[in-house]
């Protein structure tokens, strides 16, 4: 397994930078996820890494060498794409074999029998063997996909929304593959995505980028809980931050400049109180099983908050609200400490 480095990268299309000024490390045998909306530089990333693009301007580095000279043959990644890419009129087996029968491998039969019975374990279809691609689901084309990046065991695995084509449960399954998978061999992961529980659920660290720039890069909980901006607020937590005027808790504690107040969903709280504080009413609430979604109107401003599914609240409710650690931003939305 093999570091990559990026220094400085950027890359431009004409006038558009695609990627800006990017500085990043993922270390050997870690599993990172680039997390941002469609054009936020995440793909484009992943092609200067396996050398699909040429950066305009930076390195790119590879287990400590410089990647520049390399064609993307010769960096020994794999790169799992959203499409599945298969050989349709190939089997499963060949098309997992494909990878090792090419001339600079030149593997014999029994060794790529050997891996490519072992990764078809590992994904759980190796009983499709003989299947032809064009007869296997969604999810079994995509297990087809990732395995045949796996039988490689090249020095790095970048993965390009592998599993944003599939449904929830296939992409909850192949989730948990995908930790159980990438610990094992402790292999090296880039991986990009929009789908915040994806980067939360499966990353030692989560990027986030926006417009080409790396915002900020932290484990989950740190970008969680302690994130650098109102947009690397926004892009984690489902239902998504609260983000109010400082006005709305006027008398309420809060460090000098601070313009908006962002408070996640388990960090309101409301109660039938008489108190001196914000009062708010209950607008609309999502019953989800073990827990309901609470849609407040505060005055000119709604937000989310979560109850328990005992509770006895109805629409129409008036509740005073309150704040639990709360996060202060600052005009340009920069975070300011409490």
């Amino acid at each position: 397994m093999a570091e990559i480095h990026l220094e400085s990268v950027t890359k431009r299309f004409g006038d558009v930078a695609a990627v800006q000024d990017i500085d990043l490390v993922v270390q050997d045998g870690e599993f990172v996820v680039l997390l941002g909306p469609t054009g936020a530089g995440k793909t484009t990333t992943l092609r200067l890494i396996a050398g699909l693009e040429k950066p305009t301007e930076g390195r790119v580095l590879i287990g400590g060498h410089d990647a520049a000279p390399r064609s993307p043959a010769e960096r020994d990644v794999a790169f799992v794409f959203q499409q599945y890419s298969l050989y349709p009129h190939l089997s499963v087996y060949d098309n997992l074999a494909f990878p090792l029968r090419a001339p600079v491998r030149r593997q014999s039969r029994e060794d790529i029998h050997k891996a490519v019975e072992r990764v078809a374990r590992m994904l759980r279809i190796d009983h499709k063997l003989e299947n032809r691609a064009t007869r296997l689901s969604g999810g079994e084309m995509q297990r087809v996909a990732i395995g045949r990046a796996l039988v490689r065991q090249p020095s790095v695995y970048l993965m390009d929304e592998p599993l944003s084509s599939l449904d929830a449960k296939l992409r909850s399954e192949l989730r948990l593959e995908l930790q159980h998978i990438q610990r094992d061999l402790g292999a090296t992961m880039l991986y990009v995505t929009h789908d915040q529980i994806e980067a939360m659920t499966m990353a030692t660290r989560i990027g986030v980028l926006d417009h080409g720039r790396l915002v900020q890069i932290g484990t989950p909980r740190e970008i969680y809980e302690s994130p650098r901006n109102t947009y690397v607020a926004t892009r984690l937590g489902m239902p998504a931050i609260n983000l109010l005027p400082a006005g709305a808790f006027a008398g309420a504690a809060m460090p000098p400049g601070t313009t908006l107040i962002g408070a996640r969903t388990e960090h309101i709280v409301v109660d039938r109180g008489q108190g001196g504080g914000p009062r708010a009413r209950v607008e609309w609430i999502e019953h989800l099983g073990d827990q309901n979604h609470l849609h407040l109107v505060m005055g000119d401003h709604r937000l989310v908050t979560l109850v328990g599914a005992d509770t006895n609240l109805s629409v129409g409710d008036e509740l005073q609200v309150s704040l639990r650690r709360p996060l202060f931003f600052a005009a340009d939305g920069e975070r300011i400490a409490a």
